[in-house]
């Protein structure tokens, strides 16, 4: 972690199965852009050093990234994650104080994605389970990564059923109406206190999403990062770059 700077502290929180090291080429870019910036990238309960949990509900592991935000004397940040990482920094910022959330490459509504980790479940509590979470993987554009970043996203990953299960139980056991609901007031809160909201996705959104979500938080900015699903890995200089305008 940084310790100096008057800029707003930067917390990032990587996605499902990976761990803090997947920040490392970002941290490595803004030490060069803003050397005194203070930047604790965290490892997500269950991952990495973070010790498991017996639930993985959003706003549970929201209060416990806040106690590490806590813990290391920052207040009041700029909370950045990718993927589910983007769910969790949503939900933190609608309970704790932040100057700004960034979401990478993350929508915030089941759609055909929960639908899929419904139709799957049978298999991902079954010794099949890999089989689940290696078709995922295979649609996140890992083959477009430079050399250096496919070797982060195969050796910083630990993927195990109860962290599958676990953070996708909300899917599981909530109808994407409750879900939906559940991040309306979400980006509501977020709003309504005037929280800059930065989407950065890896294709155009869909029209109707895209409306959903300028609806529900209007001043949200869309940024359209064509690539991978790891925008962080593939251009760590650009999200760099990006960071350091908020």
């Amino acid at each position: 972690m940084n310790e100096d700077g008057d800029r707003p502290p930067l917390v990032l929180l990587h996605g499902l199965t990976f761990d803090r090291r997947q920040w490392d080429p970002v941290r490595s870019e803004l030490a060069v852009i803003e050397p005194t910036r203070r930047v604790l990238a965290v490892d997500l309960p269950g991952h990495g050093d973070s010790p498991r949990r017996d639930s993985y509900r959003m706003a549970e592991v929201a209060a416990v990234v806040h106690g590490q935000v806590t813990a290391a004397g920052l207040a009041d940040p700029v909370v950045v994650g990718h993927s589910v990482g983007a769910v969790v920094a949503t939900a933190y910022a609608a309970r704790y104080p932040v100057r700004g959330v960034v979401n990478l490459d993350q929508i915030l509504l089941p759609g055909p994605f929960g639908a899929a980790v419904r139709l799957a479940e049978p298999t991902l509590r079954g010794p099949q389970w890999r089989e689940v979470w290696d078709r995922m993987l295979a649609g996140m554009g890992i083959e477009s990564l430079p050399a250096e970043a496919r070797e982060v996203v195969t050796t910083a990953t630990d993927p195990r059923p109860d962290l599958l299960l676990g953070y996708w139980d909300e899917i599981l056991h909530g109808s994407d109406e409750e879900i939906a609901a559940a991040r309306r007031r979400d980006l509501r809160s977020i709003g309504e206190r005037a929280i800059p909201y930065r989407w950065v996705t890896s294709a155009e959104p869909p029209a109707r999403y895209r409306a959903w979500l300028t609806e529900t938080l209007p001043e949200v900015t869309v940024t359209v990062l064509p690539g991978s699903h790891f925008p962080h890995l593939a251009e760590p200089a650009t999200i760099a770059r990006l960071l350091s305008t908020d």
